[in-house]
């Protein structure tokens, strides 16, 4: 693992890609989720990928319509971002890489929203392979 010391959230990490081992892009850090230690050290336990995770760290009027988006993009209007435990971090360099492949990753509300209403609509994109 090679996670660079100390680990500067807003350089390292916020707004950087996030691809899994083979580089297929999964998003971008969105935001991150700190817990204290036992130590009284802050550590990083999870990343956030989402566009409701971005609008809720943007916040004002901007982040508010990120996150009704996010939203309406979603079946049961209650979007969660996803959420990647930080043991699941295998490298930070100018991409964060994970050590798990992307089908093993929930997607994303808008990724289904694009399944369903665009590219499913294309004739001939159900029997595709």
């Amino acid at each position: 693992m090679k996670i660079p010391d100390p680990l500067r959230v807003d350089f390292h990490l916020l707004d950087r890609q996030v691809v899994d081992p083979d580089g297929y892009l999964i998003g971008k850090v969105d935001d991150v989720e700190v817990s204290v230690g036992e130590d009284g050290v802050p550590v990083v336990t999870a990343i956030h990928i989402g566009q409701h995770a971005l609008g809720n760290r943007i916040g004002g009027v901007i982040g508010r319509w990120l996150a009704a988006t996010a939203r309406r993009l979603h079946e049961t209007g209650d979007p969660r971002p996803l959420r990647v435990p930080f043991e699941l971090v295998h490298k930070v360099d100018s991409a964060v890489v994970l050590s798990v492949r992307h089908e093993l990753m929930d997607p994303s509300a808008l990724e289904i929203w694009l399944r369903d209403n665009v590219i499913g609509r294309i004739p001939g994109a159900r029997d595709a392979g």
